[in-house]
């Protein structure tokens, strides 16, 4: 019977905005003149390197980053060393862009919960079922949690960066198991990528999938899981 939920945090309970939002509010917010096929060429730039955390992956890796974004996900440092390396790789006009596009997509106001996630949690929390947040991240996502008022229907953040240890390596979910006190029989893993999510299937745990889609194209991705609980 499960009596505990581990969700994935980004494509799965929130997702990012989408780059040209990204780039647009960190633009706004400079004094930068970026605009037209300046602002056009950024944004497609930025997503070809997958420097937006969050975002899409990059569609390659130069050599030189590869360690560092293999290992991006073990400490704060290093996740704003390869995500900032990400950006300046893809040459935004104007240095200090880096470090605020960095900055911003740490904000709650970067992210935006889907349809169906303050549902599904208040259900889960209604039936007494206990929920633990295990994310592959470098930074405290606590303050997007309380932003959104969904704070209170977490038990437990198990996150990366704290851990020293990312997913898919089943530590990490032995780490969140125990924190909710159960055992990994009696809890499921909810996300979007069947390796790194996929990796507490080793531990005994039920695992669900779920489509990593931007919030208007996945109304009810969660609801499902209501369902499989009974």
């Amino acid at each position: 019977m499960i009596k505990g939920v581990m969700f994935d945090f980004s494509g799965t309970l929130m997702r990012i905005e989408s780059a040209k939002e990204w780039l647009g509010a960190v633009v706004a917010e400079s004094a930068l003149p970026v605009s037209g096929e300046t602002f056009t060429d950024c944004v497609r730039q930025l997503t070809e390197y997958g420097a937006q955390p969050g975002g899409p992956a990059p569609r390659r890796i130069p050599a030189h980053l590869e360690r560092l974004w293999r290992e991006r996900d073990l400490s704060a440092d290093q996740h704003r060393a390869a995500y900032t390396a990400l950006i300046t790789e893809a040459e935004p006009p104007g240095a200090q862009l880096a470090r605020a596009l960095y900055d911003r997509h740490r904000t709650p106001a970067a992210w935006l919960p889907y349809a169906d996630t303050e549902m599904t949690l208040r259900e889960l929390r209604r039936r007494g079922i206990r929920v633990a947040v295990v994310s592959n991240i470098g930074w405290d996502l606590r303050p997007v949690f309380r932003a959104h008022a969904l704070d209170e229907l977490v038990d437990a953040y198990v996150l990366s960066f704290e851990l020293g240890v990312h997913k898919p390596d089943p530590a990490i979910f032995r780490a969140a198991c125990d924190t909710l006190g159960l055992p990994p029989s009696d809890v499921l893993m909810v996300g979007d990528e069947p390796v790194a999510d996929g990796g507490a299937g080793a531990l005994g745990c039920a695992v669900h999938f779920v489509e990593h889609l931007p919030v208007d194209q996945r109304p009810s991705g969660l609801t499902p899981i209501l369902e499989l609980l009974g």
